[in-house]
């Protein structure tokens, strides 16, 4: 079952929540909770919003209050973007691995900037010292 589809009526999502309909609707205005909506504009949430209004009902339980609790569901939200997008991108690294086995070596220049070496070569270290001596008053 996909968390995301827009399944549950307001009453349904209501009493799955354990909450009223009305403290739906208020989280819906303040942007806690967003459901889907209908062709006739009512709403429709997924399972993915019963559990994040099961996860509002816990933090206010703990006293955070909702202005804190929308700051942390989005910082999750953002976590949860973040951790995805990881995730692909660690795909696409280990498929190009996969597919170009020793083709790309990288090493980092003095700039910081990003220099291709060939396979097997090494990155040139400098080895002379610099000595920097503050101004003196």
């Amino acid at each position: 079952m996909n968390e995301d589809a827009p399944l549950f009526a307001i009453a349904v999502a209501a009493e799955l929540a354990e909450m009223h309909p009305q403290t739906l609707r208020q989280y819906d205005r303040l942007g806690l909770v967003s459901p889907s909506r209908t062709a006739g504009k009512s709403r429709r949430y997924s399972l993915r919003d019963v559990m994040q209004l099961r996860e509002i009902a816990r933090l206010g339980s703990e006293g955070i209050t909702l202005e804190g609790i929308r700051r942390i569901l989005e910082l999750e939200n953002v976590n949860q973007q973040l951790a995805s997008r990881i995730r692909e991108l660690e795909s696409a690294l280990a498929d190009e691995l996969l597919n170009r086995p020793g083709r790309r070596v990288f090493a980092a220049g003095t700039a910081g900037d990003v220099v291709s070496l060939k396979s097997g070569m090494r990155a040139q270290r400098r080895t002379e010292i610099v000595v920097w001596r503050g101004l003196t008053q």
